[in-house]
């Protein structure tokens, strides 16, 4: 019996996907956009695309993604990389009491060439955080949260560290049991990261 090819549509949408990843990686890659949502749709509008179901997965862009860096960043990617994993180590050494994991894209190697170390912590309040930073005159400046979802921050911080901004996304306590695992790396993990 042969096989059915899929029909035009079915390899019209795939191919669209596709494109719109690769459109959203380049975005992220060369204009510092962190937001896979952001860089998906401002692709899509590029092709024309307003229905949802064309947009990629944030798994498929960060596949093209890891690509376009390994092709057009290979030597800076990975220097930058491992300065940031650097910058991360050194605040959250600074930020212990804290119990700091590293997020995102520094952690997962992804980091484009404009990318905020993004940073958890975890505390009673986020008084307790700010308390903290004012009391050593580390400046620093309050950036909304963003959407509201369930495991949104109680606050995001915004301070730098060796002309790096680093992201302090502070959760409640009880947030620490819910998003063990994986996406997130304590000190430990982050220094094996950079003696790799």
């Amino acid at each position: 019996m042969p096989r059915r090819k899929p029909c035009p549509n079915q390899q019209n949408a795939s191919h669209l996907r596709q494109s719109i990843a690769g459109v959203a990686a380049r975005l992220m890659a060369e204009d510092g956009i962190s937001d896979y949502g952001q860089a998906k749709r401002k692709a899509a509008r590029t092709f024309g695309a307003i229905d949802s179901d064309a947009l990629p997965s944030n798994q498929e862009v960060a596949a093209e993604l890891r690509s376009y860096q390994a092709l057009f960043q290979e030597d800076e990617h990975a220097d930058r990389i491992r300065r940031l994993r650097g910058v991360a180590l050194a605040v959250m050494a600074l930020l212990e009491s804290f119990r700091p994991c590293l997020i995102g894209a520094v952690l997962d190697g992804t980091a484009g060439r404009y990318a905020d170390v993004e940073l958890e912590l975890f505390a009673d309040s986020a008084k307790d955080v700010e308390i903290f930073l004012l009391s050593r005159h580390i400046p620093y400046e309050h950036l909304k949260p963003g959407r509201t979802r369930p495991d949104a921050p109680e606050a995001k911080l915004r301070m730098e560290c060796q002309d790096e901004y680093v992201i302090l996304l502070i959760q409640p306590h009880q947030a620490e049991r819910r998003n063990s695992g994986q996406g997130r790396a304590r000190a430990p993990e982050v220094a094996a990261l950079l003696a790799d």
